[in-house]
């Protein structure tokens, strides 16, 4: 059986909308899970971290740095045959002050290191769902700001190029799925429903299962 790593922030966790504390869709109802249902035989590995970023250290919350935590990770699940990543939603934070550019910048060092493990044929790049217009409120999440929003909305672009440039299958999420509305930064069930059957498209189409 294949081994195909999952590596992304909440949204691969599987966070419930406005939930707090932090509560967990079911396996069945989160992508990866409706991936795997949908993958006879492939084992789905789950890496999912709130709060993960590709390379910016949260000050609150230790160990969100997605490029410092993968050579670990990476290894203890080798061998791998394929890889989905899926980050740069935290890396919006007002707190990061990063440009979308400087965001491409940290996919691609997490690409240098997970390359070192899978072939690149045998990675999807996905850029994450658009924030919500009013993901910064109070109620919501006030660690990001007005220009959060603009900056998610250039992901796409910034990593078409890139997966353009080196050659991996590309996909975004935004063209599949949106925010929920109870916070704007998460998907909703349905929003899981599409978005795994549309990665599990574009793995097939690209051939990496």
């Amino acid at each position: 059986m294949k081994t195909l790593l999952t590596y992304g922030d909440s949204n691969t966790w599987g966070l419930i909308p406005g939930s707090a504390p932090h509560r967990r869709f079911p396996l069945e109802s989160r992508w990866t899970g409706i991936l795997q249902s949908l993958t006879d035989d492939v084992r789905i590995v789950e890496e999912g971290l709130c709060g993960r970023t590709t390379v910016f250290e949260d000050a609150i919350r230790p160990g969100r740095n997605g490029l410092r935590s993968l050579p670990l990770i990476l290894e203890s699940n080798s061998p791998i045959d394929a890889l989905v990543l899926m980050l740069g939603t935290n890396d919006c934070k007002a707190l990061y002050g990063a440009s979308s550019h400087i965001i491409g910048r940290g996919i691609e060092l997490c690409l240098d290191e997970i390359t070192k493990y899978v072939d690149p044929a045998k990675i999807l790049l996905v850029s994450p769902i658009h924030l919500g217009d009013e993901v910064w409120l109070p109620e919501k999440d006030p660690e990001f700001n007005t220009t959060s929003i603009e900056i998610s909305k250039e992901l796409k672009d910034v990593y078409g190029r890139i997966a353009s440039k080196r050659g991996i299958a590309f996909l975004a999420a935004s063209d599949i799925a949106v925010a929920s509305k109870v916070d704007d930064e998460h998907l909703d069930e349905a929003g899981h429903l599409l978005l795994a059957k549309a990665i599990h498209s574009k793995l097939i189409e690209a051939g990496i299962i």
